[in-house]
């Protein structure tokens, strides 16, 4: 975004968020209205949203319509609650369209096209693939396909799974039991310098196992996660939920670790839109923007857990039985080894801890560790792209529109110096100095 349209920008959501806030009041957002908007087709559910008509007329979107994809995953769910508690069209955009993608590859390549071309214009999303789009390292012909990181969607959530072979071997947070077992295995995860690619490739090189040596690491879209390990295809994988749960409810395999006892209430997936989309549309960036929050808020009661659950469970959805979602959604977390947690403490996160804002300074992991990998040139300007992609200040907007209490709005863009489970240290403000400290790399 250019300097004047950020202005621009700026003005508008600063102009119009009093006009919000006096007609959506000072609430969390979490209030149910009892002329709500009818509920998106096939919903099982009852809306709880305010009808559009709530909208400032200063606020009113330059669009209606936005086309939004999803894989199918827990981690959705912001997206798919949003949609079916009618808090898209409760802030004007009423003809969102929240599409299911069949893996990460074809979300990027319909974020390539857009909207206009048959494509979407924003994303349920890897956080580190609007900055390899942005930089075009993963895009056709290397072009650069600018991308804004609106809201983070969740923390935790994620898990490391193995097949059930390696039971006896009582792999945990350490690897290193795994060194000959899984030597030149085949191991999967959802995308190349994705989230899931980071944190197996994190896990494996902590405990002495280099992860383009030792092993095969090989991209696999998360719905067929299960069914590649029922086949022998591979012996591990990184995926979020409800793939890890499943292989254990179909005594395929078990679960390592949750990828939250790696580097706990580290962020995962993330609201990404267009660059071009958000330039051009700014009111209906806020809208969406603040219909996910909205969603958020709602899918980190406990009291609507059970009810999130059954609803993206649903064949338009995510298809998978509720049985298969609903435990570690609630935090019960059966690890298919005996043991069991009842309550974890790094159970998946929606809203909760500043789960929802997008850290500068966790974006700036994910570019270090892409460039650790050689996913990204050792050059790439940390700093600046983070500025480029990261747009915390819509965040910002959005909530405080939302009347969100200022003691849940970050004073700052970075979480500090972050902490993982083998004691390693990551200070954003020194990237190059974490770089330098790795033993196993690329670059």
């Amino acid at each position: 975004m250019s300097n004047l349209s950020r202005r621009k920008f700026i003005i508008t959501v600063g102009a119009t968020a009093a006009g919000t806030l006096l007609a959506h009041g000072c609430s969390s957002g979490s209030t149910t209205s009892s002329t709500s908007p009818s509920p998106a087709a096939g919903s099982t559910s009852s809306p709880s949203a305010a009808p559009a008509v709530n909208v400032n007329p200063a606020d009113a979107p330059e669009v209606t319509k936005a086309k939004l994809g999803f894989i199918a995953l827990t981690d959705a769910a912001p997206l798919i609650i949003a949609q079916e508690k009618g808090y898209f069209a409760k802030y004007g955009m009423k003809d969102v369209e929240v599409a299911k993608q069949a893996s990460w590859p074809v979300t990027r390549d319909n974020l390539e096209l857009g909207s206009d071309k048959g494509g979407i214009d924003g994303a349920h999303i890897l956080s580190p693939m609007p900055y390899q789009m942005t930089l075009g390292t993963i895009t056709k012909g290397n072009q650069p396909v600018p991308m804004n990181i609106v809201a983070r969607l969740n923390t935790n959530g994620q898990a490391i799974s193995l097949s059930k072979k390696y039971l006896d071997l009582k792999v945990g947070t350490d690897s290193k039991p795994l060194k000959a077992a899984l030597a030149n295995q085949k191991i999967a995860v959802t995308f190349p310098g994705g989230t899931h690619d980071l944190w197996m490739r994190y896990w494996l090189a902590a405990g002495g196992i280099n992860p383009d040596t030792d092993v095969s690491v090989i991209p696999v879209p998360p719905p067929q996660m299960v069914a590649n390990m029922k086949s022998g295809s591979m012996e591990a994988f990184c995926v979020g939920e409800p793939w890890n749960a499943q292989l254990v409810t179909q005594k395929v395999g078990y679960t390592a670790l949750v990828t939250g006892e790696l580097w706990k209430d580290h962020p995962e997936k993330a609201l990404t839109l267009r660059a071009d989309w958000v330039t051009k549309n700014p009111k209906a960036t806020k809208a969406i923007t603040m219909a996910v929050l909205e969603a958020q808020q709602w899918c980190d009661k406990p009291e609507n857990k059970d009810e999130m659950c059954q609803i993206i469970s649903q064949d338009k959805w995510l298809k998978v039985p509720l049985a298969d979602i609903a435990g570690r959604m609630k935090g019960q977390i059966d690890y298919g080894t005996g043991r069991v947690e009842a309550a974890s403490l790094v159970a998946m996160k929606f809203w909760a801890d500043n789960a929802s804002y997008p850290y500068k300074s966790h974006d700036a992991w994910f570019i270090s560790e892409n460039i650790r990998w050689g996913y990204m040139p050792a050059t790439t300007d940390i700093k600046a792209t983070v500025d480029k992609v990261n747009r915390e200040d819509i965040w910002k907007a959005a909530a405080t529109a939302l009347g969100v209490p200022a003691a849940q709005i970050p004073a700052t863009t970075s979480r500090g110096v972050e902490t993982f489970f083998d004691g390693v240290k990551f200070d954003p403000e020194k990237p190059e100095e974490y770089l330098k400290g790795l033993v196993i790399k690329k670059a």
